[in-house]
């Protein structure tokens, strides 16, 4: 059984680069000279893609099986990254990339998490994906430093990174055809469907919880784009210098808690933990209202702590209830990764016509309703 869960923790590492596009946006913003609104074009092309591809890819995943759906993923991942490798001329070009990157992330985050749940022994599926939400995080992390390092050590730009991540993929791709996977099928005899998978919203439990996947990966992205240019903006810090000051502050923070969250699990329920981590997230983004660089730093810190465990746990506290019916909670719950679309854009129009410190109003409305999901969703 372990032996079977390396090559899906090496699809989560793999995910991890779908997150590449926070990064990017204070990058891109930079070499292409874009306005807040334009460079949050990127996170929305990227994640447009979970909302297109994901109900359609649970269905297709039903009927296919979870290691195809995982190859088909890698494989649209592979494609996109390694256009960089031979040309980046233009804004435009580079949105092609990031369409790409998010087909296959969107692709490989409905397969990946209910492949975890087939791979995880019975009552160990909240902390194995909370673990495995770690190894993402640590994909996520190699984003915001290796452009720093290959600025720093080596004297190159952000984009020549990408083969790396190239690499990368073609080595999970390998390890993946070499396991055979025990794919769990649904007890219901009847195949998904659209009209399945959206009958499902009829119910209110999952009504909300999509709807807090969707505002949780808005708020996520929204931070992981905004702080570097916040950092920026207020108190002059170089973003292409310094991986620790922007976004990769709060990805080392997302991968502490993310490996701290695989221990805690263990010993308290999803749903206290779910509480917690709300609380300490709302507080975080509070402390970025501050205009205090240290106060900054250190908010940027327990915010990641603080969002580290947010999806697994509500995506594991919706498969458990239902697990007879994961592939299409997948695809649903999956496709509202198209917050991460949607919110961003929101928080650089407001942050354009205010500043970038008002603008995580946007992400602090985000995180209070997932705390009053926290406290109300078993009532549900």
């Amino acid at each position: 059984m372990r032996s079977k869960a390396i090559p899906i923790f090496l699809v989560f590492l793999i995910m991890g680069f779908g997150d590449a596009v926070g990064p990017f946006v204070g990058l891109a913003k930079e070499t292409f000279h874009l306005s807040n609104t334009v460079a949050q074009l990127i996170p929305f092309v990227g994640f447009l893609m979970f909302g297109l591809l994901s109900v359609p890819m649970g269905i297709f995943q039903d009927r296919k099986g979870k290691k195809t759906t995982l190859l088909l993923g890698l494989l649209l991942a592979f494609i996109g990254l390694t256009i960089p490798v031979f040309t980046i001329s233009s804004y435009l070009l580079f949105l092609v990339t990031i369409v790409l990157l998010g087909a296959g992330a969107a692709v490989l985050q409905v397969a990946g998490n209910p492949a975890m749940h087939d791979v995880s022994p019975e009552g160990s599926f909240s902390s194995n994906l909370s673990f495995a939400q770690f190894i993402k995080a640590i994909g996520s992390l190699s984003t915001a430093f290796l452009p720093v390092i290959f600025n720093k050590y080596f004297n190159l730009s952000w984009t020549d990174v990408f083969p790396v991540y190239s690499i990368t993929i073609l080595i999970t791709i390998v390890v993946l055809l070499l396991v055979n996977l025990d794919e769990k099928k649904n007890s219901g005899s009847a195949a998904a469907s659209f009209s399945s998978c959206f009958s499902l919203l009829k119910e209110p439990f999952v009504l909300w919880m999509v709807l807090g996947i969707f505002f949780y990966v808005g708020a996520e992205v929204s931070v992981s784009s905004g702080v570097p240019i916040y950092l920026r903006d207020r108190f002059g810090i170089d973003i292409q210098k310094s991986g620790l000051a922007g976004t990769g502050l709060f990805f080392l923070a997302l991968m502490t808690g993310r490996f701290l969250g695989g221990i805690i699990l263990r010993v308290i329920s999803p749903a206290v933990f779910l509480r917690i981590t709300s609380f300490i997230s709302v507080l975080g983004l509070l402390g970025l209202l501050i205009n205090n660089s240290l106060v900054s730093f250190i908010s940027a810190i327990v915010i990641g702590l603080g969002f580290a465990n947010i999806f697994p746990l509500i995506f594991s506290i919706a498969i458990d209830r239902m697990p007879d019916r994961s592939n299409e909670l997948s695809g649903l719950m999956v496709t509202a990764i198209l917050g991460g679309a949607l919110i961003p854009p929101v928080m650089g129009a407001v942050a354009d016509k205010t500043s970038s410190m008002i603008g995580f109003i946007v992400p602090l409305l985000c995180i209070l309703y997932i705390g009053w999901l926290s406290l109300n969703y078993r009532k549900l």
